[in-house]
């Protein structure tokens, strides 16, 4: 393991200082609870979230001429879970996530929902072991080639997209979990999604946020029909 992180340090270009909250940074909670372990990389997700949320906005506001609400739709399309992804396999991380058995035989290494989570694990651990000067360093060097090419879009907020539509309207708007299911560690959210009290879309994915987004496309394309 130490050696194949090696490689990844290399290609991030940084000298670690502690490899346990790197070691960390790659633990499901699937397998520390297999392992009898203490730490998965939840923690480090929270932290590597707003680390990233700082940096983008730092960013974004120094570089790009627009509106606070057009920033924040821009800063949520290169942190949503779909562009998080898509830095995860660039960066192969996936040959570093340690998975219980049974997260192993599902896929659970190479599953959206959890190649975002190692992403922004990966980046509280860069965080707290060299601070904040070489982490906004990495993030930049890893999302600004993608910024810079406009061929290349992480659409992912279809919530504030319908939002606007029906506020446009002046129609009432709601999400509903319908259904859940899993394992605390790999669970499953269904929602709904309401127009005055109609469902015009449904959603699935490994969290409620990431739901409500399905939801939210399954509705726009179904209004996009009418």
């Amino acid at each position: 393991m130490v050696i194949l992180m090696d490689e990844l340090f290399k290609k991030l270009d940084i000298n670690p200082q502690n490899l346990k909250f790197y070691e960390t940074a790659f633990q499901h909670s699937s397998y520390v609870n297999e392992n009898h372990m203490k730490s998965d990389y939840e923690r480090l997700e929270f932290l590597g979230d707003a680390v990233l949320e700082l940096v983008m906005s730092d960013y974004l506001y120094k570089n790009v001429n627009l509106k606070e609400g057009d920033l924040t739709k821009l800063r949520a399309s290169y942190v949503c879970e779909n562009a998080l992804y898509e830095y995860s396999m660039d960066l192969e991380l996936s040959k570093f996530i340690k998975v219980g058995h049974g997260e192993e035989i599902d896929g659970g290494r190479f599953k959206k929902v959890i190649m975002a989570d190692i992403f922004e694990a990966l980046m509280g651990a860069i965080y707290l072991d060299l601070g904040f000067d070489i982490v906004k360093r990495v993030l930049l060097n890893i999302i600004v080639p993608y910024v810079e090419n406009p061929k290349i879009v992480f659409f992912s907020d279809y919530k504030s997209a319908l939002q606007e539509f029906v506020q446009t309207e002046q129609r009432s708007l709601s999400y509903e979990v319908i259904d859940e299911q899993g394992p605390s560690h790999n669970k499953s959210f269904t929602v709904n999604v309401k127009i005055d009290d109609i469902v015009y879309g449904v959603g699935t994915a490994g969290s409620k946020k990431e739901a409500e987004q399905e939801a939210a496309h399954d509705a726009l394309g179904k209004l996009a029909v009418k």
